[in-house]
């Protein structure tokens, strides 16, 4: 049975560019309804703690470069089948293949820099979430 939660994260390319609100309508307007919200920054441990899955694979180390660069906003999402639906919201990595309308289409500039993050399951999902507002350590 599909679960009601979702986790996802505004990446540092798309703050940097002003579309938090723009990104935030878009969720709205899907049905979601936003339940934990954070504007924070990932220091190097948390990133590298965060993406501990892809330790192993080439682009590691650009991608913790490229999540410690600027801010991000974390938050918890809420609608049914949350995980499957808000990954047809977000649209595939690379921007160039994502349907039209979906956020990484509209905002997202590259596969690395592709605006948002979206749960892949409801397990990570709740393992994701609870990183950013159960477990991290507050600064």
């Amino acid at each position: 049975m599909a679960g009601n939660r979702t986790f996802t994260m505004i990446k540092p390319d798309a703050v940097e560019n002003g579309h938090i609100g723009a990104i935030l309508a878009k969720i709205n307007e899907a049905g979601f309804r936003i339940v934990a919200m954070e504007m924070t920054a990932l220091s190097r441990k948390d990133a590298e703690a965060f993406y501990a899955v892809h330790a192993e694979r080439p682009f590691f180390g650009e991608l913790v470069e490229y999540m410690t660069s600027g801010p991000i906003v974390a938050a918890i999402l809420e609608k049914d089948n949350a995980v499957a639906d808000f990954r047809t919201l977000i649209g595939a990595t690379n921007p160039a293949e994502a349907a039209e309308g979906t956020i990484r289409k509209l905002y997202a500039t590259s596969i690395a820099a592709n605006a948002v993050h979206g749960s892949d399951s409801d397990e990570n999902a709740a393992i994701e979430g609870n990183f950013f507002f159960a477990q991290r350590s507050r600064h």
